[in-house]
């Protein structure tokens, strides 16, 4: 019958397959269209119907049955194209990179890092004569080949405590619920403790107004300077209770009552032991001090990060997300509406009862400690910047 192609047969396998790439979802849609004809064909279809059913020209149709009779399912796959040929020349190639590796002070370029326009800009002058010069997007092309972007830079802290992991790892280890090898009793409790100093009270000169429809919340540029305040807080790691108060400077003896603050409550107050985890700042440093708690407290045992590690005390977590949620956008009117804010935040954030989902390991400490790069005094502590 004219218009009615030859009935193909197909195997098992070949259903299977073909039938696989109809219906799979991450298919290219140019070989589903292939195998629904070849199953359409399978079925009685003529190249008519096939070519009305795929909105395709009849000889198109044709031409994928002879395929598929030829070559079967490998016949459906596209052939390898040569694409266009390459216009960059491999020294090219390496002359971007090697420049992109590069810090511009090598070069006497008076730039601390390469933007990709500047980029452009020193490639074009150590190519004039080239008959081709790369454009800004074959560039990026070339460097997003490697996975380099020079314009961006992170921040590293190299501590110099040559006892750093003597000291970090039982921190790590109470945060697993670990101390000298042993699990913690139920009734011992960690708790991470700083302060978030010098926080200003900003009295915009005119009031803040609420989003609206296409418009963002607006904050009045200029403001008053109201007072300064600092945030105390002890941030209970396994419990996720934070306990604050706001003084009106830091030192031991504002310290002091945010540990008789937490200490007076159940279930610390009889608690089997205590442990606080603080740096090293002036508010909480040395023997002398943990001692002069212990005297009044004699539940407490305080923990000191290494230097420069205030990254391994999670209360540094929260005060992140108080300054996103409470501080951002500053626009108090007075030190008590600040003060009640800070307060009433930690009421509600404990009441959310989720720790942090803290992954560090004492083992994974262990294994960055043996990397040639932090060989033998870097320990590498990297920081978005």
């Amino acid at each position: 019958m004219a218009g009615v192609a030859v009935s193909i047969q197909l195997t098992a396998t070949e259903v299977h397959q073909l039938t696989a790439w109809v219906r799979a979802g991450t298919t290219p849609q140019r070989l589903v269209r292939r195998a629904r004809l070849i199953l359409g064909s399978a079925a009685g279809l003529g190249s008519r119907a096939l070519a009305r059913q795929e909105h395709m020209s009849r000889t198109t149709v044709r031409r994928w049955l002879a395929r598929f009779m030829s070559k079967r399912c490998d016949g459906l796959q596209d052939q390898p194209r040569s694409g266009r040929p390459t216009t960059i020349k491999r020294s090219t190639r390496a002359l971007i990179v090697a420049v992109a590796c590069e810090r511009p002070a090598q070069r006497d370029v008076p730039l601390r890092r390469y933007s990709l326009s500047e980029l452009c800009v020193e490639l074009s002058e150590r190519l004039l004569g080239e008959p081709i010069i790369p454009s800004r997007t074959s560039i990026w092309r070339v460097l997003a080949n490697d996975a380099l972007r020079p314009w961006r830079y992170r921040c590293w802290i190299f501590p110099r405590d040559p006892h750093f992991l003597q000291r970090a790892g039982p921190v790590l280890d109470l945060y697993a619920c670990q101390w000298q090898g042993r699990p913690l009793w139920a009734d011992e409790y960690v708790l991470s403790a700083d302060e978030k100093t010098s926080i200003q009270v900003r009295r915009r000169l005119h009031p803040s107004t609420p989003p609206r429809s296409h418009q963002a919340m607006r904050v009045e540029h200029e403001y008053e300077r109201a007072g300064v305040l600092q945030y105390l807080a002890a941030w209970d790691v396994h419990r996720a209770v934070v306990f604050g108060r706001c003084e009106p400077k830091t030192g031991k003896a504002a310290f002091g009552r945010l540990v008789d603050q937490v200490m007076s409550q159940e279930p610390y107050r009889s608690a089997r032991r205590v442990f606080w985890i603080v740096d090293n700042g002036s508010s909480h440093r040395g023997e002398r001090f943990a001692e002069e708690l212990r005297a009044r407290h004699p539940r407490i045992a305080i923990v000191h990060t290494p230097t420069y590690a205030s990254w391994l005390n999670q209360i540094e977590i929260y005060f992140s997300i108080v300054q996103r949620k409470v501080l951002t956008p500053n626009d108090y009117s007075s030190l008590d509406e600040l003060d009640e804010a800070l307060i009433a935040f930690g009421h509600r954030y404990s009441a959310l009862q989720m720790p942090f989902s803290w992954r560090f390991t004492r083992q994974d400490l262990e294994r960055r400690l043996r990397e040639p790069l932090l060989q033998p005094h870097a320990v590498t502590l990297a920081t978005a910047a």
